[in-house]
């Protein structure tokens, strides 16, 4: 057994008073695309792996079909993540889009039916990290598809008391919006066929934009998490010429205005524990104090296992493809206060989480 030292014993039982007074359950693990680490990224193999391994949610990223069809992508342009590119028969669909302000060359799912994408099959998206192990052997599900691994999982006898939730992402809802193919509706129907739209529902809803989570909370009781990036402004505040950035949404003031319609934030993981230029950690940010003084949770992306992403004091060995100390890092994030992380590695993560806190 490994001994617990003063610091980390200290550590541990702030971090049990921190849970106690804001009425909080136990910091939460939410599978990043699934267990995309280990499978390509937002596949059913994926889900259904990171809920073998004990993850609290998993994540669909949403995008929408030509036929008004959910499905779960990071982004609608899809030669990064299918094997798109290899069928002829769709050769004449590449084209150049403006999505959210950039110019992107490819495939979009938008152009698609789902008969259609059932043909692809997923790549993985960092295959120079990954390997391509399991390239060409799943399909691209859809939200319902998820939603029912979700609720046979949950229907288990040994899942009684722990039930596993989801925590989609609606992705560019604004352009959706101005192709006649808005996500928040379809979402809701979805949550609702499967007995999750209700306050109480192991559920989480997700945007970087702002207009549709106001939108949301007309319309649902869910969770709503407000997603936070390290600059910029979210895209529909430059539709709408609005001057303020993500900088200002995290100040005390925006983060009360936040907390008018969001149960929390969901913010890059830079932003609590910021770098210095030599990538080397700095001391905690206010923003967990400031954001918890407005009654919101924090929960942070994305905690990956490779040296690329880490840390450079928690980097191990030379390549930026190998595994470094994921489980210091996510500590050093427990111990920063956070209520939850997102993780490429679900398995390591519960693991980290579970040996934090205190007994």
């Amino acid at each position: 057994m490994r001994r617990t030292t003063p610091a980390l014993a200290v550590a541990g039982l702030l971090m049990a008073s921190t849970l106690a007074a804001r009425g909080a359950e136990r910091p939460v693990v939410i599978a990043h695309r699934g267990a995309s680490g280990e499978r390509p990224e937002h596949t059913l193999e994926a889900y259904r792996l990171a809920i073998e391994q004990g993850a609290d949610f998993v994540e669909p990223d949403l995008v929408a079909t030509r036929d008004g069809v959910l499905v779960c992508r990071h982004e609608n342009e899809i030669s990064g993540t299918t094997d798109v590119a290899s069928h002829p028969e769709y050769a004449t669909r590449r084209t150049t889009k403006s999505i959210d302000g950039v110019s992107v060359s490819g495939w979009f799912t938008e152009d698609f039916t789902l008969a259609e994408l059932r043909r692809l099959r997923a790549r993985e998206r960092l295959p120079q990290l990954r390997g391509t192990a399991f390239d060409g052997r799943f399909q691209v599900p859809s939200f319902d598809e998820v939603l029912a691994l979700v609720s046979e999982s949950n229907a288990r006898p040994e899942r009684r008391g722990h039930a596993i939730g989801v925590y989609p992402e609606t992705k560019h809802p604004s352009y959706f919006e101005g192709l006649g193919l808005a996500l928040e509706e379809p979402l809701l129907a979805a949550l609702r066929s499967h007995g999750l739209d209700r306050a109480d529902a192991p559920v989480f809803i997700q945007s970087f934009e702002v207009a549709n989570l106001r939108e949301l909370a007309k319309l649902t009781r869910i969770q709503l998490i407000q997603l936070i990036e390290p600059e910029g402004r979210p895209w529909d505040f430059t539709l709408g010429r609005m001057a303020r950035t993500y900088a200002d949404m995290i100040r005390p003031e925006g983060l009360r205005e936040i907390a008018s319609y969001a149960r929390g934030i969901g913010v890059h993981k830079n932003l609590v524990l910021p770098r210095d230029a030599g990538d080397r950690l700095l001391s905690p940010t206010s923003l967990v104090r400031d954001a918890h003084a407005a009654g919101l949770l924090v929960h942070v992306w994305t905690l990956r296992a490779e040296n690329q992403f880490l840390p450079a004091e928690l980097r191990r060995g030379a390549s930026l493809a190998a595994a470094g100390d994921l489980t210091a890092e996510a500590s050093l994030f427990l111990k920063a206060g956070i209520d939850g992380f997102f993780t490429d590695y679900p398995a390591t993560g519960v693991a980290a989480r579970d040996a934090f806190l205190p007994r």
